[in-house]
């Protein structure tokens, strides 16, 4: 039986309750999922590549197992159809809140099937609770002091509170 492998990419600095929402949901559909924690020239991040791939190991840890996919959690660099045929995936998740993150989208599947028509894009709608959660803001409430506990797990609110105060001197 072949295995269905799948990549969940994205930079996850910091990761969301909405990300997490969207793996729960994934490691149902597919018998091996890889997060793949990308570094990417355009954002500027909080933590180092390897923070964000110790952070997401925490975090997707409980989701394995009972019958669900295995996860895996690794770092990458350059282009995702690069990365995709690297873990053996035959699609990639990606999770939508809002209509501008399906224009995105729509044009990142057109390119990417381009490069590697054999991986299939499968989209997951966020729960509505989570449509609002984006890492760039939650990032900006943890720079300005506030409260990002309704966003994230509290693991990641105190590595952000750290980070913020470390960054504050």
């Amino acid at each position: 039986m072949v295995k269905r492998i799948a990549l969940y990419p994205g930079t996850f600095d910091p990761p969301t309750l909405g990300h997490l929402d969207i793996i729960k949901r994934a490691v149902k559909l597919v018998d091996h999922l890889v997060v793949g924690v990308a570094t990417n020239a355009s954002k500027t991040p909080l933590f180092s590549i390897e923070e964000r791939v110790e952070i997401m190991r925490g975090e997707v840890a409980a989701f394995a197992g009972n019958g669900h996919a295995t996860v895996e959690v690794r770092g990458f660099k350059g282009l995702l159809m690069d990365f995709a045929g690297e873990v053996g995936a035959q699609m990639t998740i990606r999770g939508l809140r809002a209509v501008s993150d399906f224009e995105y989208e729509f044009q990142m599947v057109g390119m990417n099937a381009a490069m590697k028509s054999d991986v299939e894009t499968v989209f997951l709608m966020a729960d509505p609770q989570h449509q609002a959660i984006a890492s760039r803001l939650v990032k900006e409430i943890a720079l300005l002091g506030g409260d990002v506990s309704p966003f994230v797990n509290p693991h990641v609110a105190e590595l952000l509170k750290k980070r913020a105060n470390d960054l504050a001197g």
